[in-house]
């Protein structure tokens, strides 16, 4: 058998190499994974939930083992499709999955394309009721709503793609919302490259505020756009379902007439100094001509450090936050930019490798899944030094764990690596696990 060929290393007689070593697997800290998921009941909400529609009267490989073998191999780092060959026969992953055997990638591919609206509304309906099994474990006092847009590269003529001048390339152009505190991902939508950042807006936002309104009444509910969300539509929902806002406005000759006030006051600060930087903050009410009264607007004037130019930011809000605060509460919306990054290159979200917008659409949802689970995880029962570690080093450090396979007539026993140096983490995350409360009635 080749697998008992030893070879001898040039560099040192003394050692031999041979493909002999039992089972083995590298992702063996996955199981902290599916314990978290086990408690949550991730899985139960998906085998009752999760359907497509399929004619055919068996499958070897069910659609929810389908589902949850895609959220495994997305949370491990496997992304790619082939990625499925590679782990079909990984003791790891097989008995996660409770399978001899996983998906192969055919199996997959034919799964993804099975997909369509009515799994989309399904997902939607997994992704509340997750919320809920969340929220019953660790109730936000607030939730703030940062909304964005952002572009996934399309490659060839894909159904949907289309120039998006805004980034200067061929993409999607999908609408996002994050809750800013806690790096979740609310909701996700793709839509075609070439649409304008507010366009689909209010219907992206009405089913989530109307969520928290009706579920989470003590909840304070807060949002931030930039000026692609600047739309009257935008405001009167907002205003209409308790939603504190602050969305920054395109600057016009009738805001700059408006904020004269602080270009005196920054030739004062400055008359002196036209090196160092200054800033000063003021606010007025403004009315465009497509809303139907008007609305405070804070305002920031500053003369950066060596200009002698002024800049100036302007945000629209509903708030009675000073203006400086504003300003301050606004610009925290950076944070969004870090999540979004975290989401495509730790989650692989903008791989859209369908011809077909719609299955793009649903694999957007899985990896949104596949996320959340994981900010979940990382959040509730990660040792508190490892919470703000991003998904990559977590991966190196908790989920990449070599261990060898053990099989006895009555158990499996995954004998980890000796010389683990975070040994007394997966231990103390299996431990949050266990203590985890969810209430009663959501079991």
């Amino acid at each position: 058998m080749s697998s008992l060929v030893e070879t001898h290393l040039e560099c040192n007689n003394n050692i031999k190499i041979n493909f002999d070593g039992g089972d083995l697997s590298s992702d063996t800290g996955m199981f902290l994974i599916k314990e978290f998921i086990h408690k949550i009941g991730f899985d139960k909400v998906i085998r009752n939930t999760f359907k497509t529609n399929d004619s055919a009267t068996f499958r070897f490989h069910k659609d929810t083992e389908n589902l949850l073998q895609e959220i495994y191999q997305t949370i491990a780092g496997y992304f790619q499709d082939d990625d499925a060959d590679e782990l079909t026969n990984d003791p790891v992953f097989s008995t996660i999955l409770e399978k001899k055997t996983l998906a192969s990638q055919p199996t997959m591919s034919r799964f993804f394309n099975r997909m369509d609206l009515d799994t989309l509304e399904q997902f939607e309906q997994i992704h509340n009721t997750m919320r809920q099994r969340i929220y019953s474990m660790d109730a936000p006092e607030n939730i703030l709503l940062d909304i964005d847009s952002t572009l996934f590269g399309t490659y060839g003529n894909q159904e949907g793609e289309g120039f998006n001048y805004h980034y200067s390339s061929h993409g999607y152009h999908p609408l996002l919302c994050y809750d800013g505190l806690t790096g979740d991902l609310l909701k996700a939508q793709l839509r075609d490259g070439t649409v304008y950042t507010s366009n689909g807006a209010v219907e992206f936002m009405k089913p989530l505020l109307s969520e928290y309104m009706d579920q989470y009444p003590d909840t304070n509910v807060y949002l931030r756009g930039d000026s692609g969300f600047a739309v009257p539509e935008l405001f009167d929902l907002l205003e209409h379902n308790g939603c504190s806002y602050a969305i920054r406005l395109k600057a016009n000759k009738t805001l700059y007439k408006e904020a004269a006030h602080l270009a005196d006051e920054l030739d004062r600060l400055t008359a002196t100094n036209k090196v160092d930087y200054a800033v000063c903050y003021g606010e007025f009410y403004y009315q465009a001509g497509s809303w139907k009264y008007p609305r405070r607007v804070v305002v920031k004037a500053e003369k950066p450090t060596n200009q002698m130019l002024y800049m100036y930011t302007f945000i629209v809000t509903n708030m009675d936050l000073k203006p400086k605060s504003l300003i301050q509460f606004y610009c925290n919306r950076g944070r969004m930019e870090n999540f979004i990054k975290e989401s495509k290159n730790g989650f692989d979200f903008d791989s859209m490798s369908s011809h077909s917008k719609l299955v793009n659409s649903n694999r957007l949802q899985i990896s949104m899944l596949a996320y959340n689970l994981f900010n979940w995880f990382k959040r509730l029962v990660l040792p508190e030094k490892m919470r703000k570690l991003q998904i990559d080093t977590i991966r190196l450090k908790l989920l990449k764990i070599a261990s060898r396979i053990v099989r006895s007539a009555r158990y499996i026993i995954f004998k980890l690596c000796s010389s683990c140096p975070y040994k007394t983490e997966f231990y103390e995350t299996l431990e949050n696990i266990r203590s985890l409360n969810l209430q009663p009635k959501l079991e």
